[in-house]
């Protein structure tokens, strides 16, 4: 009788979800951290080049940096723009170890994915999460970017390879800087281990945020260098050009 009872308690819990909007505090009617209303209100990428993904405010395909000198990846895949309040879930999803809010994110960039794969979008062979600098593994305790790509790789039915990736010396953090202190930053700074072999194949990087690309075209270029045919990039959001929102 009491093992019926506990049942029934899990069932009533599951049935009658109390999880709260983590944005307005709302109740939300799906076991998801957000009401509908906020979730709907997310700065969703809409308009954006169709390389780099970088936010546009016209009908124009492809933005002008890629125009006169077009990245190694090929494509950038990102559900929403790096502003408000995105910005915030991501910081608390990385920093604060929120995962709930990690695996909506993701929830919503697999959907798109599936979305373009059936559109034409060459589905890749395998997602490689970008690799970080062991410090800041040691300070953070775990790789954001491993993480989205592990939950990614269960909702796209598509391998992910941890090892293939590394740093080979420690940078300076990537944030305050310019895109061109950004790649002089980079040089050198990654390399394939010997089990890596991309030769022929499709595959994605894995990050929570692109910003200049730097990080994303240093890997590509490794990458392609070593006989990769494609490089793609998925990540949660996406910067718009400076000055912008």
């Amino acid at each position: 009788m009491n093992c019926q009872l506990s049942l029934k308690r899990l069932v009533n819990k599951c049935l009658n979800n109390n999880q709260m909007c983590s944005l307005c505090d709302a109740q939300a009617v799906r076991a998801r951290p957000l009401c509908h209303a906020c979730e709907t209100d997310l700065p969703w990428l809409i308009r954006a080049c169709s390389h780099c993904a970088l936010p546009l405010s016209g009908p124009e395909l492809t933005c002008l940096r890629c125009t006169l000198a077009p990245t190694v990846f090929d494509r950038v895949v990102a559900p929403w723009q790096y502003v408000f309040p995105i910005d915030t879930l991501i910081s608390r999803f990385k920093h604060q170890r929120q995962w709930p809010l990690g695996r909506m994110m993701v929830d919503s960039l697999a959907q798109g994915l599936n979305h373009r794969y059936g559109d034409g979008l060459p589905r890749p062979d395998l997602l490689l999460p970008i690799p970080l600098a062991k410090r800041r593994l040691r300070q953070r305790g775990f790789n954001q970017a491993a993480m989205l790509a592990r939950w990614l790789s269960r909702q796209l039915r598509v391998p992910c390879e941890q090892g293939w990736l590394q740093r080979t010396r420690e940078t300076a953090a990537q944030q305050g800087l310019d895109a061109q202190a950004r790649q002089r930053n980079l040089r050198g700074a990654f390399a394939l281990t010997p089990q890596a072999a991309p030769a022929g194949l499709h595959l994605a990087l894995v990050d929570d945020v692109l910003t200049t690309g730097a990080t994303a075209q240093a890997l590509a270029t490794l990458l392609r260098r070593a006989g990769a045919s494609r490089v793609d990039v998925y990540c949660l959001a996406r910067t718009p050009r400076p000055g912008r929102s």
